[in-house]
């Protein structure tokens, strides 16, 4: 990957790769070819898991809440794989038994998205803790969006990872939003990473229109925690869309929806680089040429197999143990010995 425009070039290609993603994932779910019901897109936070991912090394672990494509894009993910595993099918990351919110990777250090909110967070205080006792030199980090700033188990693993001086960083993506709440109807006080700084860890907030200024705040923060100062950021952003992607966000004012779209970290890196003396043709390609991925993507999702009846039960027992017998299976068995 060639660098230019101090490494701009690199993090607006990868946030390209994040948007275009998202827009097929919303194409999917149009198609009736998604599993399930639910999928939450992470359009107008992607300066947020391109900053930060950006800022991780090889070995370092992490979890996202539900709206974590974007961030497992940036970690390295296969769109190929990750599209599949959204469609429910066996050649997804999970064999098509997680979908939308339930991706993960060890290979890549992804613990695992989670549906609940802020049920992700405590897994990185173990993944921490077992980092600093092996001495590897790896982080663990969790990110969650503003939803879960009210919850009390990330309250206690902040305690905990900054008691133990562990490697451990709490990525808040605050997009203004929990659902159908704003922040400021949520928490008094939104200055979030003061919380944090209350429990002695590392915090900043940081803009997130600027993918630069993310990876700046997110590279102190994780070095920071990489000598046992554990830390906490939390990054700007505007959800573009509704809750999921059902949600026509009703409960918003059209005037700020408009507002909000115009913090596009895409289009400010894009218009950064033009001024920088990037050619649009080259950056239109690129477009082009991530576009046809992501269409393959597509592609490879809904032309890949449904997961076998039998793969219900893998991954469930421990490995050697027999899988349970079927119901029906088992009747005939009975009713043929009477």
């Amino acid at each position: 990957m060639t660098r230019d425009n101090n490494g701009l070039g690199d993090l607006f290609r990868e946030m390209l790769r994040i948007r275009i993603f998202e827009e097929r994932v919303g194409e999917l779910f149009v198609r009736g070819e998604s599993a399930g019901s639910m999928l939450h897109l992470s359009i107008g936070e992607e300066s947020a898991a391109v900053g930060v991912c950006s800022a991780m090394k090889d070995g370092d672990t992490f979890t996202t809440h539900h709206r974590g494509h974007g961030i497992f894009l940036a970690r390295g993910a296969n769109p190929d794989r990750m599209m599949a595993e959204i469609a429910g099918k066996e050649t997804g990351y999970c064999g098509g038994k997680g979908g939308s919110m339930h991706i993960a990777d060890m290979g890549l250090g992804h613990l695992g998205a989670n549906a609940i909110v802020g049920g992700g967070i405590p897994a990185v205080v173990g993944a921490a803790l077992a980092a600093k006792r092996q001495g590897t030199g790896a982080i663990s980090v969790a990110f969650f969006g503003d939803g879960a700033m009210q919850q009390g188990i990330l309250y206690e693993a902040m305690n905990m990872a900054a008691l133990w001086d562990l490697p451990a960083v709490f990525v808040c993506i605050n997009n203004q939003w929990g659902m159908g709440t704003r922040i400021d109807q949520a928490t008094k006080s939104t200055d979030l990473h003061v919380r944090a700084k209350a429990f002695g860890l590392k915090a900043e907030t940081v803009d997130g229109l600027d993918v630069r200024e993310v990876q700046g705040a997110a590279t102190r923060i994780l070095d920071a925690a990489r000598v046992g100062r554990p830390g906490f950021l939390a990054v700007d952003c505007y959800r573009f869309y509704g809750h999921a992607r059902k949600d026509k966000s009703p409960y918003r004012d059209e005037t700020e929806e408009a507002e909000g779209r115009k913090r596009d970290p895409v289009a400010f890196a894009r218009a950064a680089l033009t001024e920088s003396g990037k050619a649009e043709a080259e950056l239109a390609d690129m477009e082009a040429a991530i576009a046809a991925e992501m269409d393959a993507s597509i592609d490879y999702a809904i032309g890949s197999d449904e997961p076998p009846l039998e793969a219900m039960f893998r991954d469930v027992f421990a490995p050697g143990e027999p899988e349970p017998e079927p119901v029906a299976a088992r009747l005939d068995r009975v009713l043929a010995r009477e």
